[in-house]
C-alpha cells in the first residue's frame, strides 16, 4: 500500500523548531523540503515525523499523542530531561503515580508521554512505541484495511494496528471520542505504492470522505470519525 511509512504531520507554527525538538528527543536526522516543511524519515518499523507551518490554533487536547518507550526508570527520566531541556513542559492531566508514565507537552502544546517500562503492550516496539488516538472501532477497522496492517487489539472497542514488520503502534480508545474542533493539527500523511488517483478511490471505497485538494496536489481525505489525512504523490 504505502511506497514510504507512514507519517504523522504537525502543522506548526514554527516547523523548523519543531522537527528540531522532536529530532533531539528521537535521535533523527532533520531534513527540510522545499515546500517549507521539515521531515524526519521513519524507517519500516518506525513511522516518519513532518513538520509543516499552519497556523491552526490549539483548542483543547489533540485527538492524536506519541507515546514514547523507556528501557528502565533511569532512561525514562533522561528522556524527560531531555525533552524539559529542548524547550517541552510537563502536564498534569489527571494521571495517578501508579500509572508510571509521564505526559509532557512539546514547545507548541502537542501532548506526549514517556511510557515507564516493562509496558508489555509496547515491548519490542521501538523508541517511538504507538501513536495514541482518539476515535471510535470503525476507525481502527478502517485503518486496518487501508494500510494492509493487522489489527493487534481488538477488545472493548478499543482498536490497534501495526505494520507487519512491527515497530510503532497506531492505537483508538473507543468511545467517548473528544468533540472535534475545527481541523486537527496533527494527521496521517500516506504516500501510496502506485497510482495516487486509484488510492484515493480505494480509500473511499473503505469509507474515507473527500474534502479538498491542496495547492500543493495533496489530496485531503478524513476517515470515518472525520480526522483528516492527507494522500501524497510519490
Amino acid at each position: 500500500m504505502l511506497s514510504r511509512p507512514l507519517t504523522v504531520t504537525y502543522d506548526a507554527h514554527d516547523p523548523v523548531r519543531l522537527a528540531r525538538f522532536w529530532a533531539g528527543l528521537l535521535h533523527r536526522e532533520v531534513v527540510e523540503e522545499a515546500t517549507g516543511g521539515v521531515h524526519l524519515p521513519g524507517t519500516d518499523t518506525q513511522l516518519g515525523l513532518r513538520f509543516t507551518p499552519g497556523a491552526t490554533g490549539k483548542s483543547g487536547p489533540n485527538r492524536m499523542h506519541l507515546h514514547l518507550t523507556s528501557t528502565d526508570p533511569d532512561d525514562q527520566q533522561r528522556q524527560v530531561a531531555t525533552a524539559l531541556d529542548l524547550g517541552g513542559t510537563t502536564l498534569d492531566v489527571g494521571q495517578r503515580p501508579e500509572e508510571r508514565h509521564v505526559v509532557l507537552a512539546d514547545p507548541e502544546g502537542n501532548e506526549f508521554c514517556v511510557i515507564g517500562p516493562g509496558n508489555s503492550f509496547l515491548a519490542g516496539c521501538g523508541p517511538l512505541g504507538e501513536i495514541a488516538c482518539d476515535g471510535h472501532r470503525a476507525v481502527g477497522l478502517f485503518w486496518s484495511a487501508a494500510l494492509g496492517w493487522p489489527l493487534v487489539w481488538d477488545q472493548d472497542e478499543e482498536t490497534a494496528v501495526q505494520s507487519p514488520h512491527g515497530g510503532t503502534k497506531v492505537a483508538w480508545g473507543g468511545p467517548p471520542v473528544t468533540p472535534k474542533r475545527g481541523r486537527n493539527r496533527q494527521r496521517f500523511d500516506l504516500v501510496p505504492a502506485g497510482d495516487p488517483r486509484a488510492a484515493v478511490d480505494r480509500l473511499v471505497a473503505l469509507g474515507a470522505t473527500r474534502v479538498e485538494v491542496g495547492a500543493d496536489g495533496v489530496v485531503v481525505l478524513a476517515d470515518p470519525d472525520g480526522n483528516e489525512f492527507g494522500v501524497l504523490a510519490g
